[in-house]
């Protein structure tokens, strides 16, 4: 008998594959999508849950789950083509979003930026932005420890 831990595990491995998937097929060309751009390197797309018009999806064909994991060389033209995006929208205002792990609200194992359109305040991404007040000492401390690493 499946534990409900154990049962979620499962679900969680297959929902991984069937996402990965989903994005080899969109690569690929094997199911639909509104694809805007495509190069060597990078697909853009249109999201099929948008939160606003205009929203789409950006790409590396490079396959990775987080950031750190694509090639730089790998995301040379991701920023110019969400530029274009933004263009070829007509947004005037607009989030360029990215998450990296599950607890930053990335649900997609692949490497994708949104550009979301922000037409006004109740449509495109909202945001809560909790700024902290840091002691300058700590700060200074952690600048020097990050600098040291670039």
């Amino acid at each position: 008998m499946l534990t409900p831990k154990f049962s979620l595990y499962l679900y969680g491995i297959a929902f991984y594959f069937f996402l990965a998937l989903v994005y080899t097929s969109l690569r690929t060309c094997e199911i639909p999508s509104f694809k805007l751009f495509e190069s060597e390197k990078t697909l853009a797309f249109l999201d099929i849950g948008p939160i606003s018009k205009g929203h789409a999806l950006v790409i590396p064909k490079f396959h990775g789950a987080k950031l750190t994991d694509i090639p730089d060389d790998q995301l040379s033209e991701i920023l110019p083509v969400a530029k274009k995006l933004v263009t070829a929208t007509g947004a005037v205002d607009y989030n360029i979003l990215q998450n990296n792990g599950r607890i930053a609200h990335q649900v997609v194992d692949h490497v994708h930026f949104h550009m979301i359109p922000k037409p006004n305040e109740q449509e495109g991404l909202g945001v809560g932005w909790p700024t902290q007040q840091p002691d300058m000492d700590a700060l200074k401390k952690y600048f020097e420890e990050v600098k040291s690493k670039m």
